[in-house]
């Protein structure tokens, strides 16, 4: 080889080095998030890497109702936007109509959990979480493992689907498959970020931004004679958290004595928290302690959609439990040997009562449930 060819040829080589470090690099370049001041980053499975490719085709999958077995129900069929991806029902239906035991919850913030769903202890990622109601057959919910082919022949032959699953999925010869539906699911669930509720703007310095009765809420929230805090703690207000850097992981789940059934603390039997993985009789009736972010938009409230609004959160809490005087739950909760010690009676006056839910409605995030980066995408 003469001097001319060699020169010629190193140059070539040096180029195609130079376009495969620079593939490489756009390849492995960090997704960036938009976190609202003072959040963390979200911990991200090492097999799922966040891509504004997958968010993109996530938020096609949500609100898709072909995702289903039937073709009726999309994951926003039972998590609305406008209610802080919760559905204002007691418990929810699955796409056959099977009923569902367990309120639909809001999924703001919902990246930062330790734990998913109501009392599962296993689920401790979006991904192993978007496996229950896409694929679980009791309850059934969305179905989609019941009639799999069809589901996703209905992706193939779809417009866009094939071009999103490509560009989220480019290593792939044929992408559109379940493993990435739930991956691409998982990875638009967690853009799903509220920061900028009242509260949130005060923490950062807007002195202004809390009424003068949110402020007395507050106060009542976080001291020692509500004791609210001691569950609903940290930038969530849930003891439930993780993120990227967390090094011991929360998995708390708490007995507030909404059920008495036996005497010993029995629950009912299609809903006893914990203890249905556990098996062990300390575990009755323990549930995860839902974040309060835009809780005035989540009625109703607890495990089971059992109180209809914010005031009977307070009764119930104000009680110490929950005394059931009939039906096929009678049973005086307040007395359950199994509820949290914390949960005690306590006194709260009318104008107290409304300072504290002037505290809890200013965890409303008016730019999360309209912010059209989560919005449906079909629509216009």
């Amino acid at each position: 080889m003469n001097s001319r060819a060699l020169l010629t040829w190193s140059t070539a080589v040096l180029a195609v080095l130079l376009l495969t470090a620079c593939g490489e690099e756009e390849k492995q370049k960090p997704y960036a998030w938009q976190l609202p001041p003072g959040f963390p980053e979200p911990f991200v499975p090492a097999d799922n890497p966040m891509s504004e490719e997958k968010v993109a085709l996530g938020r096609y999958l949500f609100y898709d109702e072909r995702l289903s077995g039937n073709g009726t129900m999309a994951c926003a069929s039972c998590h609305e936007q406008k209610r802080a991806f919760s559905d204002a029902k007691v418990t929810p239906s699955g796409s056959t109509g099977h009923a569902v035991p367990r309120n639909s919850p809001g999924l703001a913030n919902v990246a930062y959990l330790a734990t998913y769903t109501w009392a599962n202890p296993v689920l401790d990622t979006l991904e192993k979480q978007a496996l229950v109601p896409l694929f679980a057959e009791t309850p059934l919910e969305l179905g989609m493992g019941t009639r799999m082919d069809e589901v996703l022949q209905r992706l193939r032959e779809d417009a866009r689907y094939p071009a999103l699953f490509r560009e989220a999925f480019p290593d792939e010869k044929d992408p559109i498959h379940e493993d990435n539906v739930v991956k691409a699911l998982a990875s638009f669930q967690r853009t799903m970020l509220s920061g900028n509720s009242p509260y949130d703007r005060y923490l950062q310095g807007e002195a202004t931004a809390l009424s003068s009765a949110a402020k007395r809420g507050m106060e009542l929230f976080f001291g020692e004679r509500a004791e609210c805090y001691h569950c609903h703690s940290g930038p969530h207000l849930t003891n439930s958290f993780r993120s990227k850097d967390t090094k011991l992981t929360e998995r708390d789940f708490q007995n507030t004595g909404l059920y008495n059934v036996d005497g010993l603390g029995a629950y009912p039997v299609n809903n006893t928290g914990l203890f249905e993985f556990t098996n062990n009789p300390r575990d009755m009736g323990r549930f995860r302690v839902p974040p309060l972010r835009n809780v005035a938009l989540t009625a109703p409230y607890m495990h089971d959609g059992s109180i209809a609004t914010l005031e009977g959160v307070l009764d119930f809490y104000t009680a110490g439990g929950r005394e059931v005087t009939s039906g096929p739950y009678v049973g005086d909760g307040r007395a359950s040997p199994l509820k949290n010690p914390l949960v005690r009676p306590f006194e709260l006056s009318a104008q107290e009562r409304a300072d504290l839910i002037a505290f809890l409605e200013s965890l409303t995030d008016q730019d999360f449930v309209n912010d059209p980066r989560l919005g449906d995408p079909f629509d216009g």
